[in-house]
């Protein structure tokens, strides 16, 4: 049982494990074949017994690589044989896989690869080469590329001497895979008699050439020879020997022509020389003539056997140099003056070339450099130098400085240049200098004010190149333009270029001007710096761009700025403008503003910046400091002055209501009897007088009384019978009465009494006058009052002889009504106090100063009612 589950796993196994090359069995045939390109190919596949009898060759289909083939291209054989037929097979390379399809799935069964080709052809030009006692080489073409392995076999056949017996030629073969094969020494035979072919074989058949004779000698070629010696020889110019030696295996029995090549560093062209050398020499010698003086020269040679078709190769170049010559030029000599130092000495850069002529000065050993003042030629300096370039160190003075080169042979004219003093001043001789470029050329051209000047300097230099011995110059000779090609220049670099007329040694002043060659966008833009934002505009500032980085001349700057959400305005301004100013600008506005500088190719814009513009100017916080300022300070000179004055103005605004409990004007009585009768009706009433109110007409009288009037019946203590003997009262008053009926004087004086707790003595009195009140207008006696207080009194008034006299002087000098004082609440406006002048006279000379005692009135009761002398200031008429 177990053996049986193992059998079926292993089944199942075989059925699930295989790939694209296994085979399952079946079979394809032939198998890996390789045919004819354009021919039909033809292939069976063979099922095996493990397919049937459930499948069989109806279920198998083809594929060409991955492609099926159509249906009738098959044949079904018989069941367990299927075919296929593929006309004009054209693939280089192709697999033809067998499947078999069943249950709609595609199972690969079996497969083979199919190459096609073509046959070889028939080898031709064959061609062989002898290296002599090294190997036999021969080459040839096979004509079409088979795309099949092929298979190449070299027959060397030495061929018989013709005679009564013929003999077989002997064979050497050579097998080789590509189209050329050797036959390596010493199997090398050498003579007349060779004769060579090819035959070329594949699956699809072969093919041979003719049998070729060559001859050995056409075909021998000798190794390279060897140089011995180059050399010049003394005393004799323009000359080289050079001597070489022969291969020894080269043959002995035949002459041999060589070739000398030779050519100087300065040339990029070879002259050959021809030399025949006799069998039997090794070694040969010749002479190269017609030379350049002190030139370097390059030799090589080769060489061929006479009858053989094939030169050797060229031997190892050498190098020798011709007998040297003194130089015949003078070197291109130039200048650079440095500005005078501070001591008065100056620095001259002196920089040479020498000129392209050729033949050329043979190898400089150096170079001399004599100078010396224009006026004391006693004074000369020499220098040498192997440097193409010297510095010299002169004072003010005009100097004249030559330099030499110089070799074995002797030295070249000198090359003169004056060195004019400091002092000195040429004038201006160019007129204007312009510059303008072509596809290749850059053209320069100046126009000149003396047209006797026939030579010029051309010096030019990169902007940034700050070293003088990095400059360039060009001597040129009767004409005012120069076309440099523009490849000498660099692209988007800016060049200094003068001009410098010459008059034999002497250099004058130069026109100078800057250029480019080509131009471009500058590489980076300005950087904007805002500063400090105004209320309605900033100043925008920047710095130039480096000068390596512009590219080109900047033409002018363009300043793009943008409020927040509104749109973009653009200022231009000149190349030369570093700084402007935008106005017009939006009070508290945030802004973008960046800067593009721009040259004749373009511009570019460096990074945008941001800036918000003041809620207020200058001119808007000195209008509001202003009048803050000023009110602040009038508020504080207003506080001083209220601090410095604060009792007048307490007294003013603020005056102290008297206590009637402590006032020392009157003697309060020591029981609240009424009814005590005064022993002089008169006495102590002489200060009492009434004030008229200050207003000018009567209706203001009338106003002072009503409120007067108010005031006492506004009592708790003053019956209707009083009020109505107080209006009587007044009106008599009005009406002009001075005195009224003695039971009348008697009966207001009692209703007066409860008002007037106290009466303000003369000293109390003269304290009020001086207060801000205005005088009174005029003033009028009431002798009748007198009579009534005076029966009301229940104490004698004590008597201030001094202060009442007082109080008397200034009463007679009233004439101007006073101010009515609002803060009272029981005040009847203003009031007068004057002397009656009714009085009688004893009444008048006792003394002033005694206080009246008024009855009815205790001293220290609240809630009694009264009414005040207010303490008001009254206006003295003086």
């Amino acid at each position: 049982m177990f053996s049986c589950w193992v059998w079926i796993l292993i089944l199942l196994c075989r059925s699930s494990i295989a790939d694209e090359n296994s085979t399952r069995d079946a079979d394809i045939f032939p198998s890996s074949p390789e045919i004819e390109r354009g021919s039909t190919l033809k292939r069976f596949c063979i099922l095996g017994k493990h397919y049937t009898p459930h499948r069989n060759a109806s279920h198998i289909i083809w594929k060409l690589n991955r492609e099926l083939i159509a249906q009738e291209n098959y044949n079904i054989v018989n069941e367990t044989v299927s075919s296929v037929t593929i006309y004009n097979f054209t693939h280089s390379k192709a697999r033809v896989k067998c499947f078999i399809k069943y249950l709609g799935k595609e199972q690969l069964l079996v497969q083979t690869e199919v190459k096609s080709g073509f046959p070889p052809d028939k080898p031709r030009n064959i061609s062989c080469i002898y290296d002599v006692d090294i190997k036999l080489t021969c080459n040839w073409t096979s004509g079409r590329e088979t795309n099949l392995a092929t298979t190449y076999t070299l027959y060397r056949k030495i061929m018989s001497v013709p005679g009564p017996v013929m003999q077989e030629p002997k064979i050497s073969i050579c097998r080789s895979k590509t189209e050329s094969c050797s036959f390596h020494y010493p199997n090398i035979p050498f003579g007349d008699n060779l004769c060579f072919q090819v035959k070329a074989e594949n699956v699809l058949g072969e093919a041979s050439s003719d049998c070729v004779p060559i001859r050995m000698e056409e075909i021998e070629k000798f190794q390279p020879p060897e140089i011995v010696s180059l050399k010049k020889n003394a005393g004799i110019k323009q000359l080289l020997t050079v001597t070489w030696k022969i291969p020894e295996k080269s043959t002995r029995l035949l002459d041999v022509k060589c070739q000398i090549r030779y050519r100087n560093l300065y040339s990029n062209s070879s002259e050959i020389d021809t030399v025949m050398v006799a069998s039997g020499e090794e070694v040969s010698t010749h002479n190269l003539t017609g030379l350049w003086d002190s030139t370097e020269y390059l030799v090589a040679i080769r060489c061929i056997s006479v009858e053989s078709k094939l030169w050797s190769e060229w031997c190892r170049e050498e190098t020798a140099s011709t007998e040297e010559k003194a130089p015949s030029e003078k070197v291109d000599l130039w200048r650079v003056i440095e500005s005078s130092h501070t001591a008065g000495n100056r620095s001259v850069y002196l920089m040479w070339k020498l000129l392209s002529n050729f033949p050329p000065h043979g190898r400089i050993l150096g170079y001399k450099i004599q100078y010396f003042p224009e006026n004391n030629t006693a004074l000369q300096t020499t220098n040498f130098t192997s440097d193409k370039k010297f510095t010299l160190l002169l004072n003010e003075e005009a100097y004249i400085v030559s330099v030499t080169a110089y070799n074995s042979a002797g030295n070249s004219p000198a090359a003169i240049l004056r060195i004019p003093s400091t002092d000195e001043k040429s004038s201006q001789i160019i007129e204007a200098v312009r510059t303008f470029t072509t596809e290749e050329e850059m053209i320069l051209e100046w126009t000149v004010s003396e047209p006797g000047v026939t030579e010029y300097v051309v010096e030019w230099y990169e902007e940034m190149e700050t070293d003088p011995f990095s400059r360039s110059w060009q001597y040129i000779s009767n004409s005012t333009k120069w076309k440099p090609n523009k490849k000498n220049f660099k692209s988007f670099v800016c060049y200094n270029i003068s001009v410098y007329p010459v008059y034999g040694n002497k250099v004058t002043a130069p026109y100078s001007i800057q250029t480019y060659v080509q131009e471009k966008e500058p590489s980076e833009g300005p950087v904007a710096d805002t500063g400090f934002p105004g209320k309605n505009e900033v100043t925008i500032k920047w710095k130039e761009i480096s000068k390596d980085k512009r590219n080109g001349f900047i033409n002018n700057y363009t300043i793009f700025y943008k409020p927040e959400g509104g749109k973009e305005l653009n200022e231009t301004v000149n190349s030369d403008v570093l700084q402007y100013t935008l106005k017009s600008l939006q009070a508290n506005t945030q802004y973008t503003v960046y800067i593009m500088a721009s040259n004749r190719a373009g511009g570019t814009s460096g990074e945008p910046k941001t800036f918000k513009t003041l809620k207020f100017n200058k001119e808007d916080i000195v209008f509001i400091a202003i009048p803050v300022g000023l009110s602040m300070l009038f508020l504080l000179g207003l506080w001083i002055t209220c601090i410095l004055k604060k009792h007048l103005f307490k007294k003013v605004c603020w005056p102290d209501i008297p206590n009637p409990a402590e006032s020392v004007a009157v003697q309060w009585p020591l029981d609240a009897s009424v009814g005590v009768a005064c022993e002089d009706k008169t006495r102590g009433l002489e200060n009492i007088s009434v004030l008229e109110d200050c207003f000018p007409e009567e209706e203001h009288e009338r106003s002072l009384l009503m409120n007067c009037e108010k005031c006492v019946s506004g009592s708790t203590e003053v019956n209707t019978n009083e009020a109505q003997n107080i209006s009587e009262y007044r009106i008599s008053l009005l009406n002009g009465d001075k005195k009224l009926p003695n039971n009348e004087e008697q009966e207001v004086a009692k209703h007066l009494s409860p008002s007037m707790p106290y009466i303000i003595t003369d000293q109390d009195f003269r304290s009020q006058i001086h207060s801000a009140l205005i005088p009174a207008k005029k003033i009028q006696s009431i002798e009748m009052l007198e009579d009534d207080l005076c029966d009301s009194q229940q104490a004698p008034i004590k008597n201030e002889e001094n202060d009442n006299e007082e109080v008397l002087s200034t009463e007679e000098d009233f004439s101007e009504k006073t101010l009515f004082n609002p803060y009272l609440r029981n005040s009847v406006k203003t009031r007068e106090f004057l002397v009656s002048e009714n009085l009688p006279e004893h009444s008048k000379n006792e003394p002033k100063s005694q206080a009246a005692v008024l009855p009815g009135l205790q001293q220290n009761v609240v809630g009694q009612t009264y009414i005040t002398l207010d303490m008001v200031g009254l206006a003295t008429a003086h």
